[in-house]
């Protein structure tokens, strides 16, 4: 089954593109690099997730019920939900170490302090995925995660309620061309970063899984070191979202891991 649906990529251009965060020093002021919107076709792989595999694929939808079902903003869960997490990508995916970094709540309304991200993109480019692994373990420790294998990877979870409206999608990686992807910019106050936005292409096979409940997960790979294909990504706009009742929420988890 497919389904309508828009996202916005991003346009190649000769000069520099960057996201600009707080600019003129205003909180939440945000200057955007120039997308497109692009409707797509969306394949769902509800019942056909083991179609997907990891190791190949670079993702995983999977069953996962947590005891956490409040991430309130005090943080005292993190450390439950770290565990629970830590278990889960030892289990499914090999993971040797699991360095848990972030998390991130997003709610799809105007008034949230995070809402879903809306262009199509990955992460981290190579740079800035080397960068970020010396910054959370140090240079001599980060040689021995070079070594040993590592990779930055994501868990997101939908909270609250199912999944009705802004899900998010994934290109499979089999169906990009190296010259869909760029860098682009993340211009902060006092630092500057980078993540890999990704231009239109009519060949993109998109996919989700609909639906999706808090005791259901997504597994995707941000970053790997020993040629795991990475993830582009985005929330999914549908033809139904400006109507509906119900935005979505969610949780979404970068980690670090090592493999060896």
């Amino acid at each position: 089954m497919q389904i309508d649906a828009s996202v916005n990529y991003h346009i190649k251009k000769a000069a520099p593109q960057a996201f600009e965060f707080d600019v003129d020093g205003i909180i939440g002021n945000l200057v955007s690099p120039e997308l497109v919107e692009t409707k797509i076709k969306v394949a769902d792989m509800r019942g056909r997730e083991t179609d997907l595999d990891f190791q190949r694929d670079g993702i995983a939808f999977l069953n996962h019920v947590s005891t956490i079902d409040q991430f309130t903003d005090d943080g005292e869960w993190e450390a439950t939900y770290n565990a629970e997490l830590t278990g889960l990508l030892q289990k499914q995916i090999g993971a040797k170490e699991v360095i848990i970094f972030d998390h991130t709540v997003r709610i799809d309304d105007a008034n949230a302090a995070r809402r879903p991200a809306r262009n199509v993109h990955n992460d981290y480019n190579k740079a800035g995925a080397h960068q970020r692994l010396i910054d959370l373990v140090g240079e001599a420790r980060a040689d021995e995660f070079e070594r040993a294998g590592f990779g930055f990877v994501n868990v997101w979870r939908p909270i609250d309620r199912v999944i009705k409206t802004s899900p998010l999608g994934f290109i499979r990686p089999s169906s990009i061309r190296d010259n869909d992807w760029m860098d682009i910019g993340l211009v902060y106050p006092d630092r500057f970063g980078q993540i890999l936005g990704v231009a239109a292409n009519r060949n993109h096979e998109w996919f989700y899984r609909s639906q999706m409940t808090s005791g259901e997960v997504v597994v995707f790979n941000i970053y790997d070191n020993g040629g795991r294909p990475h993830l582009a990504h985005s929330a999914l706009d549908l033809p139904g979202d400006r109507n509906a009742n119900a935005p979505r929420k969610s949780i979404e988890s970068r980690t670090l891991v090592r493999y060896c």
